[in-house]
Parts: C-alpha cells; sequence; structure tokens
C-alpha cells in the first residue's frame, strides 16, 4: 500500500547529457521507487551549466514525463555551475525573522555578483562552537536569469516547480538516505561526475562543508576520440560506451580513458587538500562516486590511489523498493550511481527550502 500525500512531488534531473525523472513513494514498509526514466539530450543543449536550446529540452521533458505515464506535475529540479554560489558562514545570533530581513545584506560581503541579481536563501545551522554569541549559517545564492530559465521551462512542458535544489544538496539527500553512516567517525566526500560537470560536495558532522563544480566530465573523453580519430560526435560516443569500432582500438580507447580520469582526479585532490587546509583535525573516511562517468574502468582505482581514502560507487536505490513497472531490475541495478541527483530530487517534498 502507498501513502498519497498532498506534498508528493516528483524529481526531475536536467543534466547537460541526460534528463531524467524518478518517482518515489512512502509505502507501508518504506521508500517505493515508482517510476524512472532517463532520455538523451543532444550535444550543446546545455553548455557550462547554462541552457542553450530551451526548446529541445521542453520537448525531452514532456516525451520523458508522457513515456513514464506520470500524472504528478509538481516536480523538484535543481541546478549548479558558476551561477550558484555556497558557503558557509558565521553571523551573530539572530532568529530565522531577523535573517531573513539582513540576508541580502550579510550576503553582499560573500558573493561577487550584484546581489540585486540574485536569489538568495539561507539555513541556520546550529551555535559556532568557537562563539557562543555566533550561529553557523548555510548561505546558497543563484542567479535570478538562470532560475527564471528553469522556472520557463518547466512551466512549458506542464509541470509545477516546487522545489528548485541545489545538485551537492541533491546528492546529500540521495547518500544520506541509501549510505547513512550515523556517528561514524570521519568526513565523506560526495563525487558526481557528469557528462560536462563534477560535483564535489565534502560532508563534516553530515552538512556540507566544503563544495565545488568544476567544468569537466565525460564529454572530454568523447571529444578526444572524436579529435584522435576522426569520428563525429555521436560515433565517439558509441565508442566510448562500449561500441566496438575498427578505427579505435581498445589499447587506444584505455589510454585516452586514463589521460583524462587522471585529470579529473587531480582536481578531486587539489579540492580535498584545500579542505584539509582549513581544519587540520579533519579525517576524510570515505568517497562515494555517482554520475554517468562514476562507472569508467579504472577510475575507482585511480582515485584511491591519488587520495588515499576508500573509494565505491553509491547506489542511489539501495534503501529504495524497485516497483518500476516495464523497466528491468538489472537495468536499474546499472544506472543506480548515474541516478544519485534524480534520487536525491525525488525524495523532496512540497514546502521544503
Amino acid at each position: 500500500m502507498l501513502f498519497a500525500k498532498k506534498d508528493h512531488l516528483i524529481g526531475l534531473d536536467i543534466g547537460s547529457g541526460f534528463i531524467k525523472v524518478a518517482d518515489i513513494h512512502q509505502g507501508s514498509n518504506g521508500l517505493v521507487l515508482k517510476h524512472f526514466g532517463m532520455k538523451p539530450l543532444p550535444i550543446d543543449a546545455i553548455s557550462e551549466g547554462i541552457i542553450k536550446k530551451p526548446d529541445v529540452i521542453v520537448e525531452t521533458i514532456k516525451d520523458l514525463i508522457s513515456e513514464s505515464k506520470l500524472k504528478e506535475k509538481n516536480v523538484a529540479v535543481s541546478i549548479a555551475g558558476y551561477s550558484v554560489i555556497i558557503k558557509k558562514i558565521t553571523l551573530s545570533k539572530m532568529s530565522d525573522e531577523e535573517l531573513s530581513e539582513r540576508i541580502q545584506f550579510e550576503a553582499e560581503q560573500y558573493i561577487p555578483f550584484d546581489v540585486q541579481d540574485m536569489n538568495i536563501d539561507f539555513h541556520i545551522l546550529g551555535d559556532s562552537e568557537q562563539n557562543p554569541n555566533q550561529m553557523k549559517v548555510m548561505l546558497v545564492a543563484a542567479k535570478k536569469e538562470v532560475v527564471d530559465t528553469y522556472l520557463e521551462i518547466l512551466n512549458r512542458a506542464g509541470l509545477t516547480p516546487c522545489v528548485i535544489d541545489v545538485d551537492a544538496f541533491a546528492l546529500e539527500n540521495a547518500f544520506e538516505t541509501n549510505c547513512f553512516f550515523g556517528d561514524e567517525d570521519g568526513e565523506i566526500v560526495l563525487i558526481d561526475i557528469g557528462a560536462n560537470k563534477i560535483n564535489i560536495n565534502i560532508l563534516k558532522d553530515h552538512v556540507s562543508a566544503l563544495t565545488r563544480d568544476v567544468a569537466l566530465g565525460g564529454e572530454q573523453i568523447t571529444r578526444e576520440i572524436m579529435s584522435e580519430f576522426g569520428l563525429s560526435f555521436d560515433e565517439a560516443e558509441a565508442v566510448k560506451t562500449g561500441t566496438p569500432s575498427d578505427k579505435v582500438s581498445p589499447y587506444a580507447l584505455q589510454d585516452i580513458v586514463t589521460k583524462i580520469s587522471s585529470n579529473w582526479c587531480n582536481e578531486i585532490k587539489r579540492a580535498i587538500d584545500f579542505f584539509y587546509t582549513t581544519d587540520s583535525d579533519l579525517n576524510i573516511k570515505r568517497i562515494f562516486l555517482s554520475g554517468g562517468c562514476a562507472q569508467i574502468e579504472g577510475l575507482i582505482d585511480l582515485l584511491k590511489v591519488e587520495t588515499s581514502v576508500d573509494v565505491e560507487l553509491l547506489n542511489s536505490f539501495k534503501a529504495l523498493s524497485l516497483e518500476v513497472k516495464r523497466t528491468d531490475s538489472q537495468y536499474l541495478q546499472k544506472v543506480a550511481p548515474q541516478a544519485a541527483i534524480v534520487v536525491g530530487l525525488a525524495l523532496r517534498r512540497v514546502g521544503d527550502k
């Protein structure tokens, strides 16, 4: 039996490589995945986090919702990239109401854009350990023009946006539902590697301590194959995902994959090293990988060597009962790491901040 709630919504992840949708219900024995679907986007539909082909995005969303036979119109989506700023700051103690009135003024010190051009939100995390008269606050700002573009696309697709999240927080939501470690000591690093973006989220005491988006991803491999062997984008993408080609030997492909994934590992290590400079007592316990490129051959081992930290795939469906009609369970397990952000969004509810 499923409990229908008025605050229920579906998760919609508008990535640069795929659009994904997930529908999660609360059942009598726990969370149930009722619908999951994903459709690829053409090249350059989204570039550097900016939607370049809104008409294509709208039609792809419509097709995906129709194919998934979803009736729910309320959705949660997320944004990322240079248009989003996340900072943990310390302020004098005040109430939510007082901070709501002052947040724009406070944000000016931390945002390198005109605050008038930003949507600003916050979450009070608790008291400061150093000063009892101060509190820790998570500050989140997103460019209005980017948010407005997403809102327009969702409205054109016949959907009602109820939650605008950030990729890093959606990823954290999926992790806590499926892999939560309780009070185990040590920090956790969540890394989502997509077509054009690596999202890094370091958790300390179950709260984001550092987030970073790096403009790298799986499309680098595709373009390197194109350049090296004179293939079209679609041909190179097919080779990258395992289709044999007379023009590209397995050894040549592995060289390209190793070179580019090594660059990813270097960027991840830089973020972790920076994190350690902020607090010498930090102890990163484990790294969880997700995203469409998380399962690239050799990546986990490379990252283990580069960071000296245990690395494993994030199974986004681990805590869910899988009741997705017309979808093979083996396929769902295969794409589970790729579904982290959309699962995190589908776990949100109407009225969430």
